[in-house]
């Protein structure tokens, strides 16, 4: 059993290396693939004196100039070569420890897509609006493709990698949430979610998403229902 985890990245120079450190402490066989996304505030530089120490199933991508999670997530889709692949932001609000909990419904066989829920018996530390967009997409979701998830927007998204190796996106922000959803569910695949631990940073700190990612949310999600 082999975990591809995709690290798309941009403007984290405060985080990435511990996050990546948090990554590669993972007693699991791994591939890591961090897509730097066109960053301006050192964090290239940083990656490419990191990388030189790493074995050689860690790699860096870059794209030379900004394009969007979704953009990243595709570059990073191109290179994976495990059983199973993982999303992991380059932020500290995910905590990679959770990927045997992740995991085990997929070694199991209970299903091929899992969601790590920040909502499952979990109060996570966030912002009264970006709870309330959670809960309002994550409610569309399931009105529109008849799932009962309780997360969609979860960074958190773990799948075979048959399951996404063959599919098109088209997202570049993070438009890529809904529509990988919205995709994995036409195919009449089961998403299982395990409850996972969160920390929210504040927008201070480096958080990017905002209210017009919600809108392109919204949108994604009614497009592909039609």
């Amino acid at each position: 059993m082999r975990l591809s985890i995709i690290v798309p990245v941009y403007n984290e120079r405060y985080t990435i290396i511990d996050v990546l450190t948090r990554v590669l402490a993972v007693d699991l066989e791994k591939q890591i693939v961090v897509v730097d996304d066109g960053s301006t505030d050192g964090t290239a530089e940083l990656l490419e004196d990191w990388v030189r120490r790493q074995p050689d199933w860690v790699a860096v991508r870059r794209h030379v100039t900004n394009q969007g999670k979704g953009a990243a997530v595709r570059t990073g889709l191109r290179e994976v070569t495990g059983d199973y692949v993982i999303i992991q932001d380059g932020d500290l609000e995910y905590d990679p420890s959770d990927y045997s909990k992740l995991l085990a419904p997929l070694v199991e066989g209970d299903t091929r897509v899992v969601y790590g829920s920040r909502f499952l018996g979990n109060n996570p530390r966030m912002f009264f609006s970006q709870r309330v967009g959670n809960v309002v997409l994550t409610m569309l979701t399931n009105l529109l493709y008849g799932a009962s998830l309780t997360d969609m927007e979860t960074c958190y998204k773990l799948f075979a990698r048959e399951v996404v190796s063959g599919m098109t996106l088209t997202g570049n922000r993070f438009n890529v949430e809904p529509e990988l959803t919205a995709k994995v569910l036409r195919k009449g695949l089961e998403i299982v979610e395990v409850p996972v631990s969160y920390v929210g940073r504040p927008y201070a700190e480096g958080k990017k998403i905002n209210w017009r990612d919600f809108v392109s949310a919204v949108w994604t999600l009614l497009r592909l229902r039609v």
